[in-house]
């Protein structure tokens, strides 16, 4: 048996995973799976643990060969995070994770003096505090900087520990804000006037390219190296089940909940930039118009926290005990105040006060509030992509880790006023699977692709309890 192998890394977990083609179906089976968080040091910031996580991945490669052939292998990871090689390709720090405080003001900053319509204009990216454009401007005096000849995102870092490539996916690379939407190259103006140096960024590349095969690293040896879309959510839109008619929304929900159109080119005027709306490069040289929502981060830092007093809980048991109680409370997702690691029921608590809402007091009140909450945002979040795109959408499909939430569920088809189809758990798996292949001769066409996953995948329709107009 012959298997394509993804690695698909979160910020909180990551996992390896093996597809091969069965009977004219796409049949998958995970073999390791591993957590990792960022490190607070005191005189280095906040940073990933670099070398756990190569390690965590040669383990799971391994376990994949156990099974049969691996014939590829693809990456895709988070966006925005980095790594910087020196001249002789070893790696001079730790990357930093998004989260870090080193950002903080820039974003104003940068945007105030170059002008944040000169900058969207071009780049059509959201502003938002840790995007990669400030995390480097922040760093252009250091000396990681100064000793650098390499830039390289987090997939195509490991890209190149596994097989010494050295180039960018442009669909991480487009969430940089470091990129022209438009010409999908680089753009050395802004770069330059951001101060940082041109000769660190390699050439880029698009999904399905061999990037290279791996070598040092014994019975690995040999298997090819394959662009997906390298940044998570391009793998987890390619493995949506969008109707092609262009009317399908996506959530894609996770730590961040990323709700999107797929478009055939940017938008990048006045409007797109009123929403703060994102446009990334997609598989099949497609256009993902996405805006940003703080998704079950804020339910993770809250178990983190109860966890921490003694109170042990799940997210499934604070969802399946929230379908009893009603809305009580509104918060806004992406207030700056929920954005880093801390002690987030006490903030919501805050927020609620500060807003004249009752207070939630048990762990499934705080669940409930942070469900009705994302429901809210999502349908704000979809019509805005629609008034800037000049889109009706007519119906919602939520994928990843989110999608087996049957309240949020139910509460995002309620706000949205729309039907919504919840599934596949493992979109991004899915759609990182079948770019390797389509690089591979097994699958024609992305939408081909798509089918399949719809055909393999148990999917489940949530109808609205008020239909939109």
């Amino acid at each position: 048996m012959k298997f394509c192998a993804a690695i698909d890394l979160g910020a909180s977990s990551g996992r390896v995973a093996v597809g091969s083609l069965e009977s004219g179906s796409l049949v998958i089976q995970e073999v390791h799976r591993f957590k990792h968080e960022a490190k607070e040091f005191e005189d280095r910031g906040l940073r990933w643990e670099w070398a756990k996580i190569v390690d965590e991945v040669k383990t799971g490669l391994l376990k994949a060969q156990e099974l049969g052939e691996i014939i590829s292998i693809g990456i895709d990871t988070w966006a925005v995070d980095y790594g910087l090689l020196d001249a002789q390709g070893e790696l001079l720090e730790d990357p930093y994770c998004y989260r870090d405080s080193r950002t903080d003001g820039l974003m104003k900053s940068i945007s105030d003096s170059l002008g944040a319509q000169w900058i969207y204009s071009r780049t059509g990216i959201q502003f938002i505090f840790f995007n990669t454009a400030y995390q480097l401007h922040a760093a252009r005096n250091t000396p990681a900087i100064q000793g650098a000849a390499t830039f390289l995102m987090l997939p195509d870092l490991l890209n190149y520990v596994l097989s010494g490539a050295k180039s960018n996916d442009i669909t991480n690379a487009s969430s940089t804000q470091l990129l022209n939407a438009h010409s999908q190259e680089w753009d050395w103006e802004l770069i330059d006037k951001l101060e940082i140096p041109r000769n660190i960024f390699p050439p880029l590349h698009k999904p399905g390219t061999k990037v290279g095969t791996i070598n040092g690293h014994g019975s690995l040896d040999g298997i090819a190296v394959v662009a997906v879309g390298s940044h998570d959510t391009a793998s987890a839109v390619a493995g949506v089940p969008l109707r092609s008619t262009k009317d399908s929304a996506y959530i894609s929900s996770g730590t961040w909940s990323l709700v999107g159109l797929e478009l055939d080119a940017p938008v990048t005027d006045a409007k797109a930039l009123s929403y703060n709306i994102t446009n990334e490069a997609g598989v099949g040289d497609r256009i993902r118009f996405i805006k940003n929502v703080s998704g079950m981060w804020l339910l993770e830092e809250s178990l983190r926290y109860w966890k921490s007093q003694g109170i042990a809980l799940t997210a499934a048991d604070l969802a399946r005990d929230a379908r009893a109680l009603n809305r009580k409370q509104i918060i806004d997702t992406n207030d700056a105040r929920f954005a880093k690691p801390g002690a987030m029921p006490e903030r919501i608590a805050d927020y609620c006060r500060e807003t004249g809402q009752e207070v939630p007091k048990t762990p499934t009140e705080f669940a409930r509030c942070i469900f009705d909450s994302l429901a809210h945002a999502y349908a704000q979040s979809l019509r805005e992509l629609e008034d800037a795109a000049n889109v009706k959408v007519r119906e919602i499909n939520i994928v990843g880790g989110g999608s087996s939430n049957e309240l949020l569920n139910q509460l995002t088809a309620d706000a949205t006023g729309l039907p919504v189809i919840a599934g596949p758990v493992e979109a991004t798996v899915l759609g990182n699977l079948i770019i390797q292949m389509m690089s591979a001769g097994w699958i024609e066409s992305l939408e081909a692709g798509r089918a399949l996953i719809a055909e393999s995948s148990d999917r489940k329709t949530f109808q609205p309890q008020t239909v939109r107009s």
